[in-house]
């Protein structure tokens, strides 16, 4: 793990210091959903308070298994096709799994050498961190607007392609809100079969969209293949539910993916408490939360698209804003100084091509925007930084 830099809210304390803001604070760098308990999942919790008590299967519950595979069968139209005992495990947390998932799973060697895992660049850390933890060599794809802020992972030399292992592919994605469609899932499906890679499908966002539904990895495989071969993917409630402190997700796909991650989840011991089940399988089967958290989700942005204007793309799906500016270090210690906005610069999400050279870090001219807080945060925000970029703007015009 030594390979590994510190984690960008580290680097942004860092790049901040001791640097007072210019006007009362307001925190949008972090993708920390705050919204309220359903009062459904109180009471599940209250409910099952006494299953403290017990030691919880890895397994998790038949309820719990229940709703996780009913959810996935409704959401993404797939049928009976997810069994409740043999395609889905309960997680601590889509992070958890997303992490550990990855060891029981990755070979020793790939093509006679040190395995590769594929990731994209700008990216999640906690992919890294499985890559580096596993003994792999991360793989980091560059995921700009010229490739759609996907992967492309199609494009990578055959010696590549031959060492790697697995891949995660984020969608809607984190930090750019972009989406695969059914012909992006379908061609990295195909390089999986043709050079043996498990695909690691990140869909904690997938209930947060602005448009169409996203297509899922699953319903994608599904309808190429007619099962989940080689695919792993992870879902989460707290975005879907913005419920982030129940640290609850699940990781579902391939029956025989998910067997050996059960065997290695029996050894480590990541179960998740009864009454946390109870909540989860409750929140599985509800849809009027979340389509109440999707329309919170919807004014927000209806909101940085008119205060911001031109300056910002509407994504897709998720909740932030990935928003163009010179320099994004710059821009975040501007804000903070300022106007008292906290903005992660999208450098400290992504890695440098070209070493040496921090422009060629796809995240360089970009800083993300988290609207997680209430509304009247995010206008007061928002008016902030626009009235940052366009003092910054003119000062730009009269040198």
């Amino acid at each position: 793990m030594t390979d590994l830099p510190p984690g960008p809210f580290a680097r942004l304390a860092t790049l901040l210091g001791d640097e007072k803001p210019g006007k009362p604070p307001i925190n949008l760098s972090i993708g920390d959903p705050s919204g309220t308990v359903p009062d459904f999942i109180a009471e599940a919790l209250r409910k099952e308070a006494a299953r403290f008590g017990n030691y919880p299967a890895i397994i998790g519950t038949e309820d719990w298994r229940e709703a996780a595979a009913g959810w996935l069968n409704r959401r993404f139209e797939l049928g009976e096709a997810i069994r409740p005992d043999s395609h889905v495990l309960p997680l601590n947390g889509t992070r958890e799994g997303l992490f550990s998932t990855l060891f029981p799973l990755l070979p020793r060697t790939k093509a006679g050498t040190k395995p590769m895992v594929g990731m994209p660049n700008p990216f999640y850390q906690v992919y890294a961190a499985a890559a580096l933890g596993t003994g792999a060599e991360p793989l980091y794809v560059p995921a700009t607007a010229r490739s759609g802020f996907l992967p492309d992972y199609a494009g990578l030399p055959e010696d590549a392609l031959r060492r790697l292992a697995a891949v995660y592919i984020c969608s809607p994605s984190n930090p750019e809100g972009a989406t695969a469609d059914e012909c992006y899932w379908e061609k990295l499906f195909d390089l999986a079969d043709r050079h043996d890679f498990i695909v690691l499908a990140d869909e904690c966002y997938a209930d947060i969209y602005f448009g169409a539904p996203p297509v899922s990895a699953l319903t994608a495989r599904f309808k190429q293949h007619g099962d989940f071969r080689r695919l792993l993917t992870f879902h989460s409630l707290s975005k879907r539910s913005g419920l982030p402190g129940l640290r609850s997700g699940m990781v579902a796909g391939d029956p025989d993916l998910i067997a050996r991650a059960r065997a290695f989840r029996n050894v480590a011991g990541p179960q998740m408490p009864g009454p946390i089940q109870a909540a989860s399988a409750a929140a599985w089967r509800d849809e009027a939360h979340v389509a109440a958290n999707r329309a919170a989700y919807a004014q927000k942005m209806a909101l940085a698209e008119r205060v911001l204007g031109n300056r910002v793309r509407a994504p897709a799906g998720g909740f932030f804003l990935w928003l163009p500016t010179p320099n994004g270090e710059e821009t975040a210690l501007g804000l903070w100084r300022e106007e008292g906005v906290k903005v992660l610069p999208g450098a400290y999400m992504g890695r440098e091509i070209e070493a040496g050279k921090t422009q060629s870090n796809p995240g360089f001219s970009y800083v993300r925007i988290a609207l997680v807080s209430d509304l009247s945060t995010i206008m007061t925000a928002l008016e902030r930084v626009n009235n940052f970029l366009g003092n910054h703007d003119a000062q730009g015009q009269s040198n």
